[in-house]
């Protein structure tokens, strides 16, 4: 069984027992969340599809751990100016597992 999940702006397709990356939730590590933002279930040929959201459906997950992903390097230059700036980033995530998915 597959749904597609709204969490953070974006949309993701999970079944039960996946590790998926999503935006920094507030929860801590091994903390439940519950995602009521289905846009579809999907079951073998069976597909379900909200307008805009399926009713009654969630996605139940638990947290694993939150951190950060790997650093990128921002660099503005500007020729013959002298201008250059260096700046860093490290975008945090919440590492969740899909638990049960129900409709």
């Amino acid at each position: 069984m597959n749904a597609i999940i709204v969490t953070g702006g974006k949309q993701y397709k999970v079944a039960e027992g996946d590790v998926v990356y999503i935006e920094k939730l507030p929860q801590e590590a091994g903390d439940a969340v519950t995602f009521d933002q289905v846009l579809a279930v999907i079951d073998g040929d069976k597909a379900t599809f909200g307008a805009p959201t399926v009713a009654g459906a969630s996605v139940e997950a638990k947290v694993v751990k939150n951190g950060k992903g790997k650093k990128i390097r921002i660099f503005k230059y500007n020729p013959k100016k002298g201008y250059r700036r260096r700046q860093g980033h490290r975008q945090p995530y919440t590492k969740v597992e899909i638990g049960k998915i129900s409709v």
